[in-house]
Order: structure tokens, then C-alpha cells, then sequence
């Protein structure tokens, strides 16, 4: 028996998840439909897939449908799973962690700047997951249905920093998954960025690794390479050199917002990668340059904070909305940035 099978599987770093296609074959004998997929998703239970289909993640020629559903010669099956975790023992370590909100499915929590999310090779410690590792398994009461680690369904970079929600159980997992999959998550963040933007905008240009410097992200504004992004923005702020905007993901690709805007010539203010941690806008004087090193000694990476962050909690079915404010070093940079527009 053959299948086809196609399965757009890269990890991003704001897409945690997987997305599966298959067509039966046309003599596929008739099977349920977790059967039929624990055969052919890789590194997954049928507990996972049984969780996809509760929350609406499995459909059959378009339509959602049951773990019992049975599958037929012909059935054109999709799937988003949560990408499978990666083989690193976590060690919990109490480090202090902003939680704004916790319930028995999720927690949101407001990262720091200089906080790595995840442990990597290489990295196994001081990360924001064995922060929560320690949270959770000191709770008074740990969820039932706690699945051993936090689930990470969407991530931010290292320097930016504000909201992140974090699955605690299987479900609410692959229920977060999927939304961040069909886009109907809201997020909003905070950028200072480099020149003087006075209009509203829309960002589009497939983002994927720079064939020169895979540490990095590049547009191609052709799609011939790389993955469809759009990043709408608006202005919150105006400073002349810099400006402070609003934006809006329609997508989530690895270092969206911080590609994008270099991509348009306005890099996000001191992004050590991206080319903001340079002069790119403004005089040659001394004064004006030691002027953008003391901004610069403010904030160790990229001025991106993710502000505001909604979805639909996973048993109540009811929306969820949080707001941050922006961490007081943020808050210092656009003071001082309101202070140099006036009297320059």
C-alpha cells in the first residue's frame, strides 16, 4: 500500500508545529482513522492523535472529524500535530519568572529580555522552559493531566521581550497548536525602529535562511525561496530618526518582524543581526554618537517587545486577552529617544 504524503515539518520559531497531508489508497481496506494515522505520523501515539481529532485537528476532504471516523479508499486526510519535542533532559532551576496568568491547561508568561526559551545543545540551562519545569513540579496542586514538560507552541527570540503562553497537558497542546496554525491567535508587538516612518504598511516577502549566513533570516520578495510572511504595522510613535510602531503578524516565521523591517531599510533599533546596532540614521557628531551608544547600553538586543497576545482557552472555549507593558529599560530608550526629538 502506498501513500501520498506530504509533510511541511520545519521548525520555526514561532510554529511549533506540524502539518501532515495523505490520500488513501485506492485499496485502502476500511481502517479508523487513528489506525490509520499512528502508522504514518512520525514519532507520535494515538493519545496525540486522539487529542488532535477532539480539537478539531484531523479532517477528511476538508471536513473535521472523529478518532472513529473511518477512513475509505480515496480520503484525502490533513493533520496539525504540536512538533515533537526534542530529546533534552530538562532540569528545573528556580529562576524568577512573571507569570500574568495560570490555569490548569496553560500559563502565560512575560519573558525578559536576555532569556533564551528553550535548552539547546550546548545550552541546557538558565532557559525560560527550566524556569517552568521548576514551577510546575513545585505547584500545590500540578495538573492532572501534565504531560511531564511545558508545550511550547510559538517562541520569541532571545532579546525581545513579553508574552508567551505555554500548554501544560496534551490538549490544550494540540489545541493551541492549531490555532496558531489557522492564524486566529492575536498578536501584537512593540518595535523601535531605525528612520522615519509616517504611514501605515504592510510588510510581504517569503522569509527563509540567508543562503550566505544560515544564523540568519533573509526576504525574497520573489517566492522563490522561503516561506509566505506578511507583517502589517502602524505608528505609535514618531521621534524623526527612530520610530516606534505597531505590528501586527499575519504570519509566524523565524525573526519575522526583525527581517522584514530591514528588508524596507528600517532595521529594529540595536538588533545585533539584523543591522540595527549601528548609526543608520542621523548626524556624524560625536555628540550625536555617544548619544546612540548610551541607547544602546539600554537594551542588550533588538527594542521588540510582544505586547499583546489573545486565543481561545482550550476547555472553556472562552477568548483570552493579555496585555504588557513595555520592561522599564524599553520604556527608558523612548524617553530618551522623546527628549533628543525636542530639543534637536
Amino acid at each position: 500500500m502506498t501513500d501520498e504524503f506530504v509533510a511541511d515539518s520545519e521548525v520555526e520559531e514561532e510554529e511549533l508545529y506540524e502539518h501532515y497531508k495523505f490520500k488513501a489508497d485506492p485499496g485502502q481496506v476500511i481502517i479508523r482513522i487513528d489506525k490509520f494515522l499512528i502508522d504514518r505520523v512520525p514519532n507520535t501515539s494515538r493519545n496525540k492523535i486522539q487529542c488532535s481529532a477532539k480539537n478539531g485537528n484531523i479532517h477528511v476532504n476538508g471536513k473535521s472529524v472523529k478518532q472513529n471516523y473511518k477512513v475509505k479508499p480515496g480520503d484525502e486526510i490533513a493533520i496539525v500535530l504540536p512538533y515533537p519535542v526534542r530529546e533534552i533532559t530538562l532540569i528545573p532551576q528556580d529562576i524568577p519568572i512573571e507569570i500574568a496568568y495560570e490555569d490548569d491547561d496553560l500559563l502565560v508568561v512575560n519573558k525578559p529580555s536576555n532569556m533564551v526559551v528553550h535548552p539547546g545543545y550546548g545550552n541546557y540551562k538558565d532557559t525560560l522552559v527550566n524556569a517552568l519545569v521548576f514551577h510546575i513540579d513545585n505547584l500545590p496542586k500540578p495538573p492532572a493531566d501534565y504531560f511531564g514538560r511545558p508545550g511550547l507552541v510559538h517562541r520569541i527570540d532571545k532579546h525581545t521581550t513579553g508574552l508567551l503562553v505555554v500548554a501544560k497537558t496534551e490538549m490544550a497542546l494540540t489545541h493551541l497548536a492549531k490555532q496558531f496554525y489557522d492564524r486566529t491567535t492575536e498578536r501584537l508587538y512593540y518595535a523601535l525602529v531605525w528612520g522615519d516612518i509616517k504611514e501605515p504598511g504592510t510588510i510581504t516577502g517569503n522569509i527563509g535562511r540567508s543562503l550566505k549566513n544560515r544564523k540568519v533570516m533573509t526576504v525574497f520578495p520573489n517566492g522563490d525561496y522561503g516561506k509566505h510572511a506578511i507583517t502589517h504595522y502602524k505608528v505609535i510613535e514618531n521621534f524623526g530618526l527612530v520610530t516606534l510602531v505597531q505590528c501586527k503578524l499575519e504570519t509566524g516565521r523565524t525573526h519575522q518582524i526583525r527581517a522584514h523591517f530591514q528588508h524596507i531599510g528600517h532595521p529594529l533599533f540595536n538588533d545585533l543581526e539584523y543591522g540595527g546596532n549601528k548609526i543608520v540614521r542621523g548626524t556624524v557628531s560625536a555628540l550625536y554618537k555617544r548619544f546612540i551608544e548610551n541607547c544602546f547600553e539600554l537594551i542588550p538586543g533588538q527594542a521588540l517587545h510582544a505586547k499583546t497576545l489573545g486565543f481561545m482557552q482550550p476547555t472553556t472555549k472562552k477568548m483570552l486577552r493579555f496585555d504588557s507593558v513595555l520592561p522599564a529599560s524599553f520604556t527608558e530608550l523612548l524617553d530618551r529617544w522623546r527628549k533628543y526629538s525636542v530639543t534637536n
